[in-house]
């Protein structure tokens, strides 16, 4: 059994980032205070994936900007509306098949998971059952009328909810879907094959487009969130191709926001605040 744990660290240069609204109590775009947090404690994040990788026993793969990804960056060049970091996104998932040519089982963990563990994940979790991934069906703002609903961002998972169900109902499907989060995946290759992410990707590309202006099903509110998320196509595809889930846990996903506190068993921390100084305290203790 060949297993492989891998991350990416894909440093967008300044000038693509995408205004996104800050950090509470920040004054600057969270993508550039992210930038810069993630250059800062670069190494301690890439130690800590290896030490874990090398405590279970996996192989580490660490991606980065490198000429692979700018063949694949260039795939977008006419979809003038999709961001770096939208593309960043795509890419995790891209890898995730290019690994599944060589490995059995894949562990996708995003650059700022910190797993604090040498419990196995593998061994913890069969993923013959189905894939592992996060719910996020508890963000998702259905408390009030869709009328009400105020400046969502692209990245919100009421965006995600309401695009998804979008993408299903033109296919003629339930538009009933879930919100996941992509920063930790646990696949193995015939679920990979399942999901099929990648069929008809411009197709579903061109999709999303036409939604973006499409203000039959949603009000103007809602459509204007509607953005190019890797994890609203993850959604469409899970539901579109009856692919089996495993939801993952608080301790094996736990997010981190300010002043959360971690509970002792967590297992892989996803430090949503980037806080990351707090978390090196703790994984040092």
């Amino acid at each position: 059994m060949k297993r492989v744990i891998y991350s990416l660290y894909i440093d967008i240069p300044e000038n693509e980032l995408d205004y996104q609204r800050p950090y509470p109590g920040d004054t600057i775009s969270k993508t550039l205070r992210t930038k810069q947090l993630f250059k800062k404690h670069y190494m301690s994040l890439f130690r800590s994936k290896s030490e874990y990788a090398y405590k279970t026993g996996c192989d580490l793969k660490i991606y980065e900007y490198d000429s692979d990804f700018v063949k694949f960056k260039d795939r977008f060049k006419e979809y003038k509306d999709i961001t770096a970091y939208e593309i960043v996104n795509f890419y995790k998932i891209h890898l995730m098949y290019e690994l599944g040519k060589t490995y059995d089982e894949i562990l996708y963990l995003d650059f700022d998971v910190v797993p604090v563990t040498t419990e196995n994940f593998f061994d913890v979790w069969d993923l013959k059952r189905g894939i592992c991934v996060k719910q996020n069906n508890d963000k998702v703002a259905l408390n009030k009328p869709v009328s009400k609903l105020k400046n969502i961002s692209t990245r919100d998972p009421t965006s995600k909810y309401f695009n998804a169900s979008a993408m299903l109902v033109h296919n003629n499907k339930s538009h009933k879907n879930d919100v996941i989060n992509t920063g930790i995946v646990g696949i193995n290759k015939y679920h990979l094959d399942k999901l099929n992410y990648f069929e008809n990707f411009d197709e579903t590309l061109n999709l999303m487009t036409q939604l973006k202006s499409d203000y039959d099903l949603f009000p103007k509110n809602i459509v204007d969130s509607f953005g190019y998320d890797n994890e609203t196509i993850f959604s469409f595809k899970l539901k579109m191709n009856n692919t089996n889930v495993q939801w993952l846990d608080e301790l094996w996903h736990f997010f981190h926001y300010k002043p959360s506190s971690i509970p002792s068993q967590a297992k892989f921390i996803h430090v949503i605040d980037k806080d990351f100084d707090k978390i090196w305290r703790l994984y040092e203790s």
